[in-house]
């Protein structure tokens, strides 16, 4: 059996950067390598080795830090440069070269290739020179590595031919192809179908279905609204171009109908399908047939994949993220009810290399055995091939490579390199990197001399690790004479020297010799042997309670010529002061005495306490405990013994007292009902410190609990213990009776009983209901009605004997399965009043305006139904009352306004009364007629003059028309701009007198006042007035300025017609 171990003797492998390299097949997604296991080392080559880290004076050969991927450039794009990207790190730096097809690119002898770092440029790229895979390569001084290799592809898509496509005529019912024949593209392209004209689109279905391996379009089945002309349409996946064919017609032949035929399948799957782990795989299955056969698939020898999907009519069978258990053969079948015919294929899944086993970097002595092993798995299995910077490397001589096995015997400086390990199959390659170097140096010592401090009495090691190559021989000796074995002094395996219980004598110099072949060294380790340390940690037991604090002395005795250094440990992990310097302080009081103060102490700093204290000599421990006193932990789990109706047993298990006795403990529950955790009580009570089970009492029975237990001591009350499993507490008559027992209103005949539901939480039992009984004031007997809902907070008992606002006595209890409960107190209801029972009297309406018509009335005789407001209806003459309008009083008014009537119109009104129970009776109804409508002719020729703060205004008479109401009078608004105030003169003449109070700027507008109210707006006045110089002007009409206006230096007057006020 071999061993995991890639290399041996190592002592500084490294791990290196792993790739995969080119797919043979560009279409499926690259795939990642994952190292799954790091190499193991063998032998005790690391003695002889410096240990220290590479750092950046460090030489290495190159490591791929990017490498190439694979590339699909338009050919149409506006950026006329492709690059291929690569990049390595390595001291010294990498130079760089670039492969297409296995052979170098000269970019000396071609313009269109340059190197920018290592990345290759290449401009005006075309498919002719330049398609293909393409590898880069990395070199220094210490080897050379190869990329994965990568794969450039050009994006095109060409034009359809030009030529006309004949005509294809086919009989009503007969199958039917029509072929795409798309032009030059790359890569994959999308087929879709165009019908007469853009963008009209073919729908697929069971009888139609567009190929997206061929592009035809297959009919099963012509019908006469498939006749006319088919575009193909197909659509470049990376650049999105679209191209359109010339179109193809499609007739039908006038000798008949094709009649009912067998399915024939015209497009299907292969009988070999490939796919990469992973992909989404689609088959497709048509048939031409008539009537439309219908498709199924199976998978032979097993299910198809529940992940599967069919689409387009079950033409297409699609598997997502294939896996290789979803290998096999599958069938397609197609049939109508004049037969059936299938296809079968065999879908195989493939996988990439992916590494189980890669090489890391490894240093070797000359002479000594390189043994790498890579190891990949894949479908198919990989084969694998070795690289020595770049270039094969095969059994030869010292090399032997087996599969993925490679031994050099007796390596020699000249294996140095760059080794790369091919794992490979037919679908893709990937790469493992690693460096060898083979060393070779005379011993040298890092540190010399060396200097060692014992302590009395106790053993000491005296190293000696040069750096050589190859292995060195060592000696020892002290002074001129050479150290021999004995029981004290021992020479270990690795070459160290170890002196057992060390004493004054052993004081001295000891000089350790390495030597090869290529040279020697010495190292010289001088020994002193001191006095042992002692340590004192007090005190060494401590009593403390939470929230105090207390100091933890540490003292050292020790030999003075060397330095003590401290370190504080909590339960054998060191303090860190920064995070923990809430509570923690390292205090130095000597230099030989450090303090450890502890603050504001918490349960959870009870424990080991440990100072060390070190010098170069000797390292002593010392340990003290404290212990913290506080409130007592949660006790353990708690069970329920048992349970009755109102009480639960409950048991519990002691927690930590935290070293100060439990003296009592308190039991809680919780449940629906509850605002969290409630203290309840308890049989005994109270419940001390020395028990571990109780009875809680006085629970509500049929409630679900959860009971926990919480303890105190003389410090304080602890941490509850873990919630009990809930239980629910037995059934039992319930207790509670309804409270808010009231009522009233209701409809006539009826008693109305109201009150609040009781809770859940004190309905004690299932089958939970409310018993309602009620009787008439002086009679014995009480009537009883169950209400069988736990929610109901309503009875109503309807009787037509009673009169309205009888008074009853009413009460009401509770009931469940286990009996009945309580009743509540007596209370005295009355039953409705009932709806009004009279209609208003002494109703009038009459007319306001045109629009508007006012109606009073008297509310009914006082008694029962006594309304709370009114509904006024109101219908045309040549209305149905039920279409009328109806508006309601706020509140009990006895008269309102109706408005937004149609002028000289005969209007029906009625009034009812209103209550919360229903409405009473209308009253007849009553007529009123709006008044006609107001003119419709604006005041006009308006004529003004001023004098002083005076201003006359006249104006033409305003007719009324037969269907308007006669002019009684008119009204003039005088309005001051800036101001909000309005003077509203009346008049019956066409005429009147204004004043003006101040100067400043006025409009005056004048209407017709009638009946029907008032009448349309004169064209605007506008004045600008100063003082009082006389002056006079007229108006045509509201569209004609004056021809002549009279100005004086101290008078401006304007006339402006304008828009209504």
């Amino acid at each position: 059996m071999k061993p995991d171990s890639s290399s041996v003797l190592n002592s500084r492998s490294r791990p290196r950067q792993h790739h995969s390299g080119g797919l043979v097949t560009p279409d499926w997604p690259a795939f990642s390598s994952h190292p799954l296991s790091a190499l193991s080392l063998l032998g005790s080559q690391e003695d002889y080795r410096s240990e220290g880290k590479a750092n950046e004076s460090e030489e290495f050969g190159p490591v791929f830090t990017q490498e190439p991927e694979d590339v699909i450039f338009p050919l149409d794009s506006d950026e006329k440069k492709v690059a291929m990207h690569c990049e390595a790190r390595g001291n010294p730096p990498p130079t760089y070269s670039w492969y297409i097809n296995r052979t170098e690119v000269d970019a000396d002898g071609d313009y269109r290739y340059s190197f920018i770092d290592g990345n290759l440029i290449i401009t005006n790229g075309s498919e002719t020179h330049d398609y293909g895979k393409y590898q880069c390569k990395a070199e220094n001084s210490f080897g050379t590595v190869l990329s994965r290799e990568a794969l450039l592809q050009f994006a095109y898509l060409g034009a359809f031919s030009t030529k006309t496509r004949g005509g294809v005529s086919v009989r009503e019912g007969q199958g039917v192809v029509l072929m795409c024949t798309p032009p030059a593209h790359s890569p994959e392209i999308i087929y879709s179908w165009v019908f007469n004209e853009f963008p009209s689109f073919v729908a697929e279905d069971s009888r139609r279905f567009i190929s997206q391996d061929t592009g035809n379009l297959y009919i099963s089945k012509v019908q006469p609204h498939d006749v006319g002309s088919y575009i193909c349409l197909v659509k470049n996946t990376v650049t999105n171009a679209r191209v359109l064919s010339p179109p193809t017609p499609l007739t039908l032949k006038t000798d008949g109908v094709m009649g009912e035929y067998e399915p024939k399948i015209e497009v299907h799957f292969p009988t070999s399908v490939l796919a990469a782990k992973g992909v989404t795989v689609r088959l497709e299955c048509f048939a031409l047939g008539n009537p439309v056969p219908t498709i199924t698939w199976r998978k032979i020898n097993g299910n198809i994949p529940k992940k599967a999907r069919l689409r387009k009519s079950q033409a297409v069978l699609e598997i997502p993220n294939i896996q290789l258990e979803d290998s096999g053969t599958y069938e397609c079948k197609a049939e109508n009810p004049r037969g059936g015919t299938a296809f079968k294929g065999h879908l195989q899944v493939y996988t990439l290399p992916q590494w189980v086993r890669m090489i890391n970097d490894t240093q070797m002595d000359s002479g000594e055995k390189l043994q790498w092993e890579c190891k990949a798995m894949g479908r198919p299995r990989p084969t694998y091939r070795w690289l020595r910077n770049g270039l094969p490397l095969t059994s030869q001589g010292r090399v032997e490579t087996l599969n993925g096995e490679l031994t050099i015997h007796k390596v020699q400086q000249a294996d140095s390199g760059m080794y790369q390990c091919v794992a490979e199959n037919k679908y893709g390659a990937i790469y493992s990197n690693a460096e060898l170097k083979i060393l070779a140096s005379a011993p040298v010592f890092v540190h010399n001399p060396v200097r060692v401090i014992a302590t009395l009495g106790k053993d000491v090691s005296l190293e000696c690790k040069p750096r050589a190559s190859p292995k060195p021989r060592i000696t020892w000796r002290r002074g001129d004479r050479r150290i021999q074995q004995n029981k004290r002094i021992m020479l270990l395996r690795n070459n160290t020297l170890r002196i057992v219980n060390s004493s004054r004598a052993d004081e001295g110099n000891y000089v350790c010799r390495a030597e090869n072949q290529l040279g020697s060294a010495e190292m010289t380790a001088i020994l002193w042997v001191k006095e042992a340390m002692r340590v004192e940690l007090s005190p060494s037991r401590v009593e403390v309670t939470v929230g105090e604090s207390v100091v933890l002395s540490c003292k050292a005795t020790h030999d003075t010529s060397l330095d003590v250094a401290f370190q504080w440990f909590f339960n054998q992990k060191p303090i860190n002061f920064q995070q923990d310097g809430g509570h923690f302080e390292y205090i130095q009081t000597q230099s030989s005495t450090v303090d450890l103060m502890i603050r504001s102490i918490l349960l959870k700093h009870a424990g080991k306490y440990g100072c060390r204290a070190q010098t170069s000599a000797d390292s002593v421990f010392a340990e003290a405990e404290l212990l913290v006193r506080g409130p007592p932990g949660p006790p353990g789990v708690v069970i329920v013994e048992e349970i009755t109706d109102t009480t639960a047993t409950l048991s519990w298990t002691r927690g930590l007292d935290n070293h100060s006795p439990i003296s009592t403990y308190n039991l809680q529950a919780r449940s629906p009902f509850s605002l969290g955790w409630q203290t309840v009580k308890t049989d005994p009570d109270p419940v001390t410190g020395d028990m571990e089970s109780a009875m809680a009492v006085e629970l509500n029975p049929w409630v679900e609990y959860e009971f926990r237990v919480v303890a105190s001591n003389a410090i304080g009350t602890g941490d509850p213990s873990a919630p009990s499993r809930g239980v629910r507490t037995k059934e039992a008559v319930p207790s509670v009776a309804p409270a808010n027992v009231s009522g009233g209103n209701g409809r006539r005949h009826e008693l109305v009983i109201s009150w609040e539901p009781v809770s859940e939480e004190f309905q004690n039992g299932e089958g939970f209901g409310y018993i309602v009984a009620f009787r008439a004031n002086g009679s014995r007997g009480w009537k009883e009605k169950m209400v069988t809902s736990a929610d109901s907070t309503t009875y109503k008992y309807r009787d037509e004997t009673f009169p309205p606002l009888t008074p009853f006595e009413v009460k009401v209890g509770v009931y469940n399965n286990k009996g009945d409960g309580p009743f509540s107190k007596v209370v005295v209801i009355h039953s409705a009043e009932g709806e009004p029972r009279e209609a208003p009297s002494d109703v009038k309406a009459y007319s306001i305006s045109s629009t508007e018509i006012r109606i009073t009335w008297k509310p009914p005789n006082p008694g029962p139904g006594k309304p709370r407001g009114y509904e006024v209806s109101l219908w045309k003459d040549s209305e149905q009352e039920e279409s009328g309008k109806k508006q309601r009083t706020l509140k009990n008014e006895t008269s309102m306004v109706l408005t937004g009537l149609e002028g000289n119109s005969m209007y029906h009104i009625t009034v009812k009364g209103f209550n919360s129970i229903g409405q009473g009776p209308a009253t007849a109804a009553v007529t009123a007629r709006t008044r006609k409508a107001p003119p419709a002719q604006p005041p006009s020729s308006l004529m003004w003059i001023q004098e002083g703060n005076n201003v006359t205004l006249s104006w033409d008479p305003v007719k009324a028309k037969d269907n308007e109401s006669d002019v009684i009078g008119y009204m003039v608004l005088l309005k001051q701009e800036g101001r909000g105030h309005n003077q509203v003169t009346r008049t019956i003449n066409p005429s009147t007198i204004l004043s003006l109070p101040e100067g400043g700027t006025y409009t005056i507008e004048v209407r017709a006042l009638s009946e029907g109210g008032e009448g349309a707006v004169s064209s605007q006045v506008r004045l600008v007035t100063s003082s009082g110089v006389r002056a006079k002007s007229s108006q045509c009409s509201v569209h004609c300025l004056p021809q002549s206006l009279t100005w004086t230096a101290l008078l401006l007057v304007l006339l402006v017609p304008s828009a209504s006020w």
